[in-house]
């Protein structure tokens, strides 16, 4: 499975159910899409954490999930690029994710953006999912 997928679908299912925190494997991208996530408000605080296993220590990311009047922050969320298909889109073709009250998330030659971002400096790239 896709381990950007996996990490959502992963906050998307416990968010449903009414937890507080999920734990999500560490990758460096899966921090950064988790930052700006945070910063857009749709999670909350993001921390890495590291746990002893059998013989080693293995890195995981924190995350506080946020709720308003009972409901998830994530109210949906639609995966673009999956590993056998990837979407690629110029910064002239960017649009609105449902009317701006939603975001893309782009990973572009500058680094993971979202699509507000990379359509301000110019930049394309590919498109990973869409949140709102």
């Amino acid at each position: 499975m896709d381990p950007i997928t996996d990490m959502l679908t992963r906050i998307t299912n416990a968010q449903a159910v009414g937890h507080e925190r999920v734990e999500v494997p560490f990758s460096n991208v899966r921090l950064q899409i988790l930052q700006l996530l945070k910063s857009a408000g749709y999670v909350g605080d993001v921390e890495r954490r590291k746990r002893k296993a059998k013989k080693s220590e293995i890195e995981y990311l924190d995350v506080a999930l946020r709720y308003a009047d009972g409901a998830g922050a994530i109210s949906g969320l639609r995966i673009i690029s999956r590993p056998s298909r990837h979407i690629y889109i110029k910064a002239a073709e960017i649009r609105p994710v449902r009317s701006g009250y939603g975001m893309a998330i782009v990973s572009t030659s500058k680094g993971i953006m979202t699509s507000q971002e990379a359509k301000k400096t110019g930049l394309g790239g590919e498109v990973m999912f869409e949140i709102w």
